[in-house]
């Protein structure tokens, strides 16, 4: 009976994780603070990539955003992109802005998908004015399959924003760029998102114009 008496107690230990130190599973816990919580499990950022979101905040509330930059250029491009996903996941658009900035031009040739990405979150947080001076940016739009279907994205994006201006433009950029020629042949999912799309927005002679291109890629 003494043995037992002096035998510790062994009690469960519930709390979370979390809570007691130890560590935590399928949860992220890192220093970008917001209010929509802490990032699950599968959206991973480097301790670089933490830095550089806290840097650009600082950096934007002192209005020096500029000086935050070569920093930016010295991130992994995974880490850049990363980077400029979160931005958007916080709907920290501004910030986006200067990090595709970042993005376009040290890791060139452009990826449409990005583009499409920053016009949801600024068509989501009501900047949609924003949306006509990012595409304005847009120089040079080429063809293939990777390219033809981030280009998809990006029009759809645009069309769901009600950009008209944007559509217009992005349509203007193809034709430049050879769309519809034996140098970029038109894919036909593009051809179809394109043309409604400009219908929708009341560009209906270059909804026609697109769609005798899908026609002929039927005939084909």
């Amino acid at each position: 009976m003494m043995m037992m008496a002096l035998r510790p107690s062994l009690s469960l230990n519930l709390r979370p994780p979390c809570l007691t130190g130890g560590p935590r599973l399928g949860l992220i816990c890192c220093g970008v603070r917001d209010n929509r919580g802490p990032l699950m499990k599968g959206r991973i950022l480097s301790s670089e990539a933490i830095q550089s979101i806290q840097s650009l905040k600082r950096a934007h509330r002192t209005g020096s955003i500029s000086l935050s930059l070569p920093s930016l250029r010295r991130l992994l491009k995974a880490d850049l992109l990363s980077v400029l996903r979160e931005l958007l996941r916080q709907d920290q658009c501004t910030l986006a802005f200067h990090v595709l900035s970042v993005v376009r031009s040290e890791y060139p040739p452009l990826d449409l998908t990005l583009y499409s990405e920053v016009v949801t979150a600024l068509s989501r947080n009501g900047e949609r004015d924003q949306i006509d001076l990012l595409i304005g940016e847009l120089e040079v739009i080429e063809g293939g399959y990777e390219n033809d279907k981030a280009l998809a994205k990006l029009i759809k994006a645009v069309v769901g924003a009600e950009r008209r201006e944007s559509a217009v433009k992005i349509y203007a950029l193809m034709r430049d760029g050879g769309w519809g020629s034996e140098s970029w042949e038109a894919d036909e999912y593009v051809a179809e998102v394109l043309s409604k799309g400009l219908r929708r927005l009341g560009e209906e002679s270059l909804a026609a114009e697109v769609a005798t291109k899908r026609i002929g890629i039927g005939a084909a």
